[in-house]
């Protein structure tokens, strides 16, 4: 459990931690993007702006149940601080019993989402439906691959995931190729499948990579001796409700976070493909930047979680504080990259040269919020393992709702003359979420302030 590294110092272990997370989130994303990029230098602009309406459903859908499950993390790092091998796999267990319970109403959302694309104004809807149900096929398997994630980061061993995931990223590749553009694989005589290959693609793997994870624990070294598969147990009233006190709160604050995605994607969509495409390229950019604080945040919850389990209060918080100055380095410098070199990251995703300049001003947007995202992410994750996450759901569903998606309708639709020209459309949204960012980064981080301040007097 590298307890002897944790009792030197947080930095080198969150720095492990979080390189080896970072990698595997990449991959992750890596699975959006790579649907984003051959979309959009096929020029197919009908399939990006599909790819948008669908992951918006899609994406509020998954990372909302899946931040339900995050609870899982600071559950799993406080029994691993304490060395309480038995508890460690018993949460497990009772965590697979609740990512198959989330995993059904996730699937009847996806295989019946059009009152929620009926928002967007569109009549026909044909496409998003069928490939948000070609990827309900696949949400029991990616949500039981959560919990298997979540157990290898609370143990402090996130390299066990991170090369599975680096695989599923060259299947998937593998899978788009074949499905999407079978011509550069040299098979001429097959037809692509465009935004629905795709989904199909991501389906396949996800289901891969859940058999990859369940002959892991038969024979990795590190969770044999966890035997956390090796028997069964019933769902467990108590536990369940333990892990749902901590993770409900989580899961309504990742829901108001992606959920104002969402609805920027359902109103943006009344401006045009274009908007809409270009908007998915900024999210396609924003998502791989934010890997890194998520990164830094995954690593110091685990962290946190097991300084707490082996009653160590003081290096909590210097673990929290350690965690969040390094995420806001690692975003500030990732920001200024983004910054200089927008435009032709833009028109490497899409060969639409509308798109493209579009995209080009959204990127600075998404370049102006990173410092901040990198605050409340980590803070947030932090508090998570002192059982705190009611609280910042509050301050994000203000902030997130109120300023960002509030103020979009404003700025970017014009609603009551409020905007500037140059705000109007996919901008204006984007404008006002960092707004909205600013705000809770700012509640979030002094209630972590205040939660450490707590800890340090009592300790």
């Amino acid at each position: 459990m590298t307890r002897s590294a944790e009792a030197r110092g947080p930095l080198r272990e969150l720095l492990r931690l979080a390189g080896a997370v970072f990698v595997g989130q990449l991959a992750v994303v890596g699975f959006g993007v790579a649907d984003t990029v051959m979309l959009g230098r096929g020029g197919d602009t009908l399939g990006l702006a599909t790819l948008a309406l669908g992951q918006a459903v899609y994406m509020t859908t998954y990372l909302a149940l899946d931040g339900v499950t995050q609870a899982l993390l600071p559950a799993l790092g406080r029994e691993a601080g304490a060395a309480r091998l038995d508890r460690v796999a018993a949460v497990f267990r009772q965590g697979l019993w609740l990512a198959a319970m989330l995993a059904v109403l996730g699937c009847l959302l996806l295989l019946w989402p059009r009152p929620l694309l009926r928002l967007t104004g569109e009549h026909d809807a044909a496409l998003p439906v069928e490939y948000l149900r070609l990827l309900a096929l696949g949400l029991p398997a990616a949500m039981l691959y959560r919990i298997h994630v979540a157990l290898g980061q609370a143990i402090g061993r996130p390299m066990l995931v991170t090369v599975q995931q680096a695989l599923g990223l060259g299947c998937k590749l593998l899978l788009n190729a074949l499905l999407v553009a079978p011509a550069s694989l040299g098979l001429h005589g097959l037809s692509g499948h465009g935004v629905l290959g795709c989904a199909a693609a991501t389906t396949i793997t996800q289901w891969l990579l859940l058999a990859g994870a369940w002959r892991q624990h038969a024979h990795d070294a590190a969770l044999r001796p966890l035997r956390a598969l090796a028997r069964f147990d019933a769902p467990r009233v108590g536990q369940l409700l333990g892990l749902l006190r901590l993770g409900l709160p989580i899961g309504a604050t990742v829901m108001v976070d992606v959920s104002s995605f969402t609805g920027m994607a359902l109103f943006i969509a009344r401006a045009g493909n274009v908007q809409l495409a270009a908007h998915q390229i900024a999210i396609s950019v924003a998502t791989v930047l934010y890997m890194l604080p998520l990164s830094m945040s995954i690593a110091t919850g685990s962290l946190v979680a097991r300084q707490l389990g082996a009653a160590r209060p003081r290096g909590a918080v210097r673990a929290a504080w350690s965690g969040v100055a390094s995420a806001m380095l690692l975003s500030a410098a990732a920001a200024l990259v983004l910054l200089l070199l927008r435009a032709p990251v833009a028109a490497w995703y899409s060969s639409d040269p509308r798109v493209a300049a579009v995209a080009a001003r959204l990127l600075a947007l998404v370049a102006a919020y990173q410092v901040f995202d990198a605050l409340q992410a980590c803070s947030a994750f932090a508090l998570r393992s002192w059982h705190v996450a009611a609280l910042p759901g509050a301050l994000y569903a203000l902030a997130l709702w109120g300023v960002g998606l509030g103020g979009g309708c404003l700025l970017g639709l014009g609603l009551g003359g409020w905007s500037l020209p140059a705000l109007r459309g996919a901008a204006g949204f984007w404008a006002a979420y960092c707004a909205g960012l600013v705000l809770a980064a700012a509640g979030i981080a002094s209630l972590l302030l205040r939660v450490t301040r707590r800890q340090l007097a009592t300790a």
